[in-house]
């Protein structure tokens, strides 16, 4: 692990076993900020010997690299969670849908997956609300290694029910967000057009160590509403019509 690994581990894990935020690190590419991912949970031993269950993936246009993180099980919560003991340094509001895998997929199969034949691999799907938070001091400002070096900016998901996963108009999806009293309309939104789309690349990149992505694994797919705020005490809910809601209090 060379110094700016291991550095940016060392501030990540003081940051978070203190609640609080560090300047954010330097790092010269996206596997630094990958690696340091991987530093971070064995540091906190978020997984020990067992691969990740729960994953966030996404990007900005189909255009645009996909990023990826792993997702501390501490974190993940119910629908009706009360997150108001958690420690947020700030809150970022983003309405997703969450895919499960209904089979493994190690290596091989990985590396051969289109859209399709990854889509296929889905058996539910349900409602989530990421919460957007930040070890760094800089924040939402931090360098884009940094902010992927920090899970990408992750501070906790919340999982509505699951519902079989069929194929949808996903351009006419309308979903609701209400934070506190202000409510927000969205229709066709996802940045990628389809939430599936990013699953090959994601199983490629679990799998790049040799590690097997077990059935029941649930990966988040990026953001339907920007990034909205909210403040401490606010409850948010988030409905997608004919998929279902989830709700945290914040």
């Amino acid at each position: 692990m060379n110094s700016s690994i291991e550095m940016a581990v060392r501030t990540l894990v003081q940051a978070r076993r203190a609640a609080q935020t560090v300047p954010a690190a330097a790092l010269p590419d996206a596997d630094a900020a990958y690696a340091v991912q991987d530093g971070v949970a064995r540091v906190l031993g978020w997984f020990d010997a067992a691969p990740p269950r729960h994953w966030k993936s996404g990007g900005a246009s189909r255009e645009a690299v996909l990023t990826h993180a792993p997702l501390p099980p501490a974190g993940v919560w119910a629908s009706g969670a009360d997150a108001r003991a958690w420690h947020f340094n700030f809150r970022g509001i983003e309405a997703e849908i969450a895919l499960r895998l209904g089979r493994d997929v190690d290596a091989a199969r990985a590396q051969t997956l289109d859209l399709a034949a990854a889509t296929a691999l889905v058996d539910a799907q349900c409602v989530s609300i990421e919460l957007v938070d930040s070890r760094w001091t800089e924040a939402r400002d931090a360098p884009a290694l940094a902010k992927l070096a920090d899970l990408q900016s992750h501070g906790a998901l919340v999982l509505g029910e699951w519902q079989p996963f069929v194929p949808r108009d996903w351009a006419a999806q309308r979903c609701r967000v209400t934070i506190g009293s202000a409510e927000h309309r969205f229709q066709g939104t996802h940045s990628l057009g389809d939430p599936a789309y990013v699953l090959p690349t994601w199983l490629r990149h679990a799998t790049r160590h040799g590690a097997v992505v077990p059935a029941g694994t649930v990966v988040t797919t990026g953001t339907w509403c920007g990034l909205l705020m909210a403040a401490a005490g606010d409850r948010v809910v988030v409905e997608f019509d004919g998929i279902g809601a989830a709700e945290v209090l914040l």
